[in-house]
């Protein structure tokens, strides 16, 4: 009797190593980075939420950006971007916006199957992200390294989410919104927002001219590009050894450029860091060629 459930287990445990090495290269990648990284528990309507932080290796105060992730939840790869950034010179801190969602309470990284993960991202309240996500913004204007300026970076269901929190929060610098949709009143918004958007990506394509036409009768700022040719994802895909759309690295490479230039441009009184003296992508691929991590990376889980 006992055999189908030792088959079940070991089936669960086979899925649950496809689903850990699917983004190994990008794991490989953040382990080999030389940046402090560390675990900081926030409060956020007396919940807890895990949030992944990495500091730049700069002499002065820096802006943070507030990472939002993917539908696939704070990934490796959602992890390894945020290194990235950080190695262009900026604090990022990434929510795990599952956090005590998953199976036993656990976060993004207890699920043990992508569809899982969707769906639990699926079904997350809005006003639960909102408030995580301030509990991200009040942490990030508190970090003493900070120059007291944050904006929000969103992927997919994340780009989304950055839409969506640049209608509700006030003192946010930016909203750059990577293939996200827009939210449905434009009116509360306040900071500049700029999208980044995958020429075949038919879905959230078709709700950019709405989007133009909404953001400029609200007479709000809203810059969108379109990569030809790159599909939805091409932050991600572009950077997968895997990836067999050339469009998806050149959309990639050219974002990310986009988005370091608007992050330098940010207004002048929140200007006063340096910038590594390597260009985004030189300093991210340094990292990736770092075969050692140093021991003072944090993994424990600390408190706000």
């Amino acid at each position: 009797m006992r055999r189908p459930y030792v088959v079940l287990a070991a089936f669960l445990l086979v899925l649950a190593s496809l689903t850990a090495s699917a983004q190994q290269w990008a794991k490989t990648r953040l382990d080999a980075s030389p940046r402090h990284r560390e675990y900081v528990t926030l409060k956020s309507n007396g919940r807890n939420v895990q949030a992944f932080v990495v500091y730049p290796e700069v002499s002065g105060k820096a802006p943070v950006i507030i990472l939002i992730h993917e539908i696939f939840g704070l990934s490796d790869w959602a992890k390894e971007m945020a290194d990235e950034l950080a190695a262009a010179g900026y604090i990022v801190v990434a929510p795990d916006l599952l956090s005590g969602a998953g199976p036993s309470g656990g976060n993004s990284d207890s699920f043990t199957s992508m569809d899982a993960t969707t769906k639990a991202v699926s079904g997350l309240n809005p006003d639960q992200v909102l408030s995580d996500l301030d509990a991200a913004a009040d942490y990030a204007r508190k970090i003493p390294a900070s120059n007291g300026t944050f904006v929000t970076v969103g992927f997919c269901w994340g780009g989304g989410k950055s839409f969506a929190f640049a209608a509700h929060r006030k003192d946010l610098a930016s909203a750059f919104v990577f293939y996200g949709p827009p939210p449905a009143d434009f009116s509360t918004i306040t900071a500049p927002v700029y999208g980044f958007y995958a020429g075949n990506d038919a879905r959230i394509g078709a709700t950019v001219p709405a989007t133009i036409e909404g953001m400029k009768a609200a007479g709000k700022k809203y810059e969108p590009v379109t990569y030809d040719g790159a599909g939805h994802g091409f932050m991600r895909a572009g950077e997968d050894p895997t990836n067999t759309n050339p469009a998806n690295e050149k959309a990639r490479n050219e974002a990310f450029t986009r988005l370091n230039t608007l992050l330098k441009a940010l207004p002048a009184a929140h200007a006063s860091w340096a910038v590594p003296a390597t260009t985004p992508v030189q300093a991210a691929g340094k990292a990736h060629a770092t075969e050692s991590t140093p021991e003072c990376h944090s993994t424990t889980a600390g408190s706000m």
